[in-house]
């Protein structure tokens, strides 16, 4: 058996089938930390790259109690083939939660997903065709890119400032989309503790955004996961509550119970929902009915709003933490946010540096992030990395951040004696992965 198979000229071809793909193959590419992530996992190596949720805090022996109690009672169900929709009870008990955010929805028009990656991609599915134009903030979740490119849309970035999504720039997107002829089809927004940009969307502008993007025709996909994560307990207006018939909605418990179950659903309007069922049914015929009763069960029996208040605490302490430690350590020229939920904090380096060149050596000094290319389709944020501190404990963060600290600073001193250092990029993440999400 070869390594390769020659082609008619004779030539080998690693990949014998290449020429048999898709051509929207050619759109998705791996993480671009994929290949360094078996080296950035070693425990001697402070990741600050995925943003992997710490779920120290479950009562695991509760819920192994429960889990077993649920298949003594209802095997024969939880094993079994279930709707593609999802089981009712889940679907009830979603609405329930929704109605945090303002919203009021009913539960015919959720659909359970096998997390809210696989709603976001049938949403790209059933609206976008190839050169079609999605909006998304600058920077956006690179799992979304990674959809976007499967499907073949373009992505036009809309500028982002600490309150979120800036409306101005949303205009001139939409008239540069309208001027070339191009189809906008959806502006996809992560409204809340922004994933990587550890942004929030200002209460006042979200309505003037929906109105912007009704008067255009376009529809709004608003990616939730972590609403309930805000750092002082307060909750949101969803786009979702101010706009129901033109805003789709993506839900998650990946952050706020177990990333692990991989339950998540979409909230749509009532003509979108079917075709959902029907995109679900062609992907996973159903969505796994066990997890969704294990977290149908842990919602009816458990102190849930307790446990999101013990995960936001662990995680403000963990985001105090991270920016007490880029306030001691980051070198003259660095800025970043500073984000009242979530994950993550975006960081902006000098002039001159790159922080995807860089990685290999920080990966050297043991410290691992997410260089900012990665979550931008068109090249841009070469000077900007992703940190997520919900991960490792505050002192892992505070040690992670100072060998960050001294790469950044050897970094800087090459670029001052020899000019700007950066190698040849390689390509940005456009598929998520554990260690980019």
């Amino acid at each position: 058996m070869t390594a390769s198979t020659p082609d008619r000229s004779g030539r080998h071809k690693l990949d014998p089938h290449l020429d048999r793909y898709a051509a929207r193959t050619a759109g998705m590419t791996a993480s671009e930390i994929r290949a360094l992530f078996a080296v950035a996992s070693r425990p001697e190596v402070v990741s600050l790259a995925g943003g992997m949720p710490n779920l120290a805090a479950l009562p695991l022996d509760t819920l192994s109690a429960q889990v077993g109690d649920l298949i003594a009672e209802d095997g024969l169900v939880a094993l079994q083939y279930g709707s593609a929709q999802g089981i009712p009870v889940l679907r009830e008990q979603i609405c329930e939660i929704m109605a945090l955010e303002g919203i009021s929805a009913h539960p015919d028009d959720v659909v359970v997903t096998v997390g809210s990656q696989m709603g976001l991609d049938m949403v790209t599915r059933l609206f976008c065709d190839p050169g079609d134009v999605v909006l998304a903030e600058g920077p956006s979740y690179v799992g979304a890119l990674g959809s976007f490119a499967a499907y073949q849309a373009q992505v036009l970035h809309v500028a982002m400032d600490d309150q979120g999504l800036v409306p101005e720039a949303l205009r001139e997107a939409l008239a540069q989309a309208e001027k070339a002829g191009r189809r906008v089809k959806f502006l996809y927004t992560i409204p809340n503790f922004h994933n990587p940009a550890g942004v929030t969307l200002a209460v006042e502008r979200r309505a003037e955004i929906l109105a912007i993007c009704r008067a255009h025709g376009v529809l709004v996909v608003e990616d939730n996961p972590y609403g309930l994560l805000g750092f002082d307990g307060q909750t949101y207006p969803a786009l979702r509550s101010l706009d129901p018939e033109n805003v789709v909605y993506l839900g998650s418990f990946s952050k706020t119970f177990a990333s692990g179950l991989r339950v998540g659903w979409v909230l749509a309007p009532h003509a979108v929902r079917e075709k959902l069922v029907l995109a679900a049914e062609s992907a996973t015929l159903c969505p796994p009915s066990l997890n969704q009763m294990i977290v149908a069960r842990y919602l009816a029996t458990h102190d849930w709003k307790g446990q999101i208040k013990t995960f936001r605490e662990n995680y403000r302490e963990r985001r105090d933490a991270i920016l007490s430690a880029l306030e001691q350590h980051m070198p003259a020229g660095c800025s970043w946010t500073r984000p009242d939920g979530g994950f993550y904090v975006w960081v902006t380096v000098p002039e001159g540096v790159d922080t995807k060149a860089m990685l290999p050596r920080a990966v050297t000094a043991r410290v691992a992030y997410a260089s900012g290319t990665g979550f931008y389709a068109d090249g841009f944020g070469s000077r900007q990395m992703r940190l997520s501190y919900c991960y490792p404990t505050p002192e892992r963060i505070r040690e992670g951040v100072r060998r960050l600290a001294g790469v950044l600073e050897s970094e800087m001193d090459l670029v001052r004696t020899f000019g700007n250092v950066s190698m040849k990029p390689i390509s940005g993440p456009e598929n998520p992965s554990p260690d980019t999400a």
